[in-house]
């Protein structure tokens, strides 16, 4: 072995022995299996990240490149996916154009504060996001809500897959099917987050550019359609706030994975200056491009070759259309309107990995980029099975996933400043792998568990409508925040008087 990583090795076992996070045979493992190996060595040498959910140490977080986590926000959501999104307002709730962009609008603006407020704990604790958690469900207890960010993410990497494939084969006369476009997706995906942290960095600062040459097109071609929406017709509270549920589940879910992105920035950086890149890399694209596509969703019944692509909600095929006046350019677009859902899906699969690591903790000796090739191996099945049944995917997917996203906040925010009193000090960073010492996690389980008696009659679903919903509206996110956090510091100070603070 040579010098430099003789170097590398050592810096390793020297900063994790100083969290105190594993005995000598369990770093020797994971070092071997980092070092060792003269494939994973090349591939360090080239920037390939392996580390996992291991801590990194405050001498270890330099980055001052701090605009990299507005444009991780930015190109993530700058794509088909968003755009699919904003079509639910018009298409499932009967929104009409102007109810539907305020809807997200203000939702938007309201629900990005939980992401965008979690991604500025990263540089403090040098933590990955769920790892955080370990600090309020404790060390077994976070498997929870692990494996609902787990079922999250693959779902947000279906969707995105589903979109790119559909709109790869949108442009291909037949030649090419959905599955094959899924494919394309999916392993172009599968390269970026192999990489990690470097290379996904660099791919995100770049990927939105083309995507908005794609909607300035779209939008300079198929406009004239646009500025002359049906009249409005009045909204019922059930509809708006059913579709304010699908806009929460689709980004309330980021905060589990806030912190991934931003363990490497130096600890000194200000608070506001990453929450406010992260706040704007958020809501900047999310909100243009829901609107845009409430836009295009509401003028594809008046516009015939719209209309035809958009069949059995073909969001892919509904942009070929708008795009194809432009001939082979409009064509070459569409591939590149394909790609954008590569922005996501790439920081998804990172996220999935290092996620796998808190569900079965013996895994975290192993590399992390193995686990992209896993992920892929999942994803790509799943989403050839529900190529065809988008919408009703897409629907009761974002309607379920704000449920649990909202507790888990209420939770680790409680926990921070009611029991922490906001003091990262509080936290003592050599447990995070000790599930002696941290938490039972009993109190944040138990006040999720409590709210759910709310939560099921609030809920507004295809498949169930709660006595509640049935007249508000589905509310069953807004519930899951007040009352997870009501429920959650009694039963957190109840927990302290059997077990200390770490």
């Amino acid at each position: 072995m040579d010098d430099t990583n003789k170097e590398k090795t050592n810096a390793f076992v020297q900063s994790d022995q100083e969290l105190g996070s594993f005995s000598e045979e369990t770093l020797r493992e994971a070092n071997d299996l980092r070092f060792s190996n003269s494939l994973s060595r090349r591939l360090m040498k080239w920037g390939v990240e392996a580390r996992g959910i291991l801590p990194v140490p405050a001498e270890q977080r330099t980055d001052t490149q701090y605009s990299k986590i507005f444009f991780i926000w930015f190109s993530a959501n700058f794509n088909i996916l968003s755009f699919s999104a904003g079509t639910l307002g018009p298409v499932v709730y009967g929104l009409s154009l102007r109810d539907s962009c305020l809807v997200i609008l203000f939702f938007n603006l309201l629900c990005n504060l939980l992401p965008a407020y979690l991604t500025t704990w990263g540089p403090k604790l040098g933590l990955r996001q769920m790892c955080q958690a370990r600090y309020s469900f404790g060390f077994f207890g976070v498997i929870v809500p692990s494996l609902f960010n787990l079922a999250s993410l693959c779902g947000f990497c279906i969707l995105n897959c589903i979109l790119g494939g559909q709109t790869l084969a949108s442009i291909s006369n037949g030649n090419l099917s959905w599955s094959v476009g899924i494919v394309v997706i999916a392993v172009i995906s599968l390269l970026v987050s192999f990489c990690g942290y470097k290379v996904l960095n660099w791919y995100e600062r770049l990927a939105w550019v083309p995507v908005l040459v794609v909607y300035l097109v779209a939008v300079g071609i198929g406009g004239k359609h646009l500025s002359s929406p049906p009249p409005a017709v009045p909204a019922t509270a059930s509809a708006v706030l059913s579709f304010a549920s699908t806009i929460a589940g689709f980004v309330i879910t980021y905060s589990s994975i806030s912190s991934d992105f931003t363990i490497y920035f130096t600890p000194e950086v200000p608070s506001w200056k990453i929450f406010w890149y992260s706040y704007l890399g958020f809501n900047i694209p999310i909100i243009i491009i829901q609107c845009l596509g409430a836009a295009f969703a509401i003028a594809a019944p008046n516009v015939p070759s719209w209309n035809q692509g958009y069949a059995d909600g073909n969001v892919g095929g509904l942009l070929e259309a708008v795009l194809s006046p432009s001939g082979n350019f409009g064509k070459f677009l569409t591939v590149l309107l394909a790609l954008s859902a590569t922005a996501n899906i790439a920081p998804t699969f990172y996220s999935i990995c290092l996620n796998v690591q808190i569900v079965i903790p013996p895994l975290v000796v192993v590399p992390r980029y193995l686990f992209s090739l896993v992920a892929t191996a999942v994803i790509i099945p799943v989403s050839i099975v529900g190529a065809h049944k988008f919408y009703t995917a897409l629907t009761n997917f974002l309607g379920l996933i704000g449920y649990w996203g909202s507790a888990f906040c209420a939770v680790v925010i409680l926990e921070h400043f009611a029991i922490r009193r906001g003091n990262f000090a509080a936290y003592d960073l050599t447990a995070w792998n000790d599930w002696r010492r941290l938490p039972t996690g009993l109190a944040a389980l138990s006040a999720g568990a409590l709210a759910c008696a709310l939560i099921v009659p609030s809920m507004n679903q295809v498949w169930f409508v709660g006595p509640i919903a049935k007249t508000t509206g589905d509310i069953g996110f807004e519930l899951a925040f007040v009352t997870t956090a009501l429920c959650y510091v009694p039963l957190r100070l109840l927990e302290l008087r059997f077990k200390k603070l770490v």
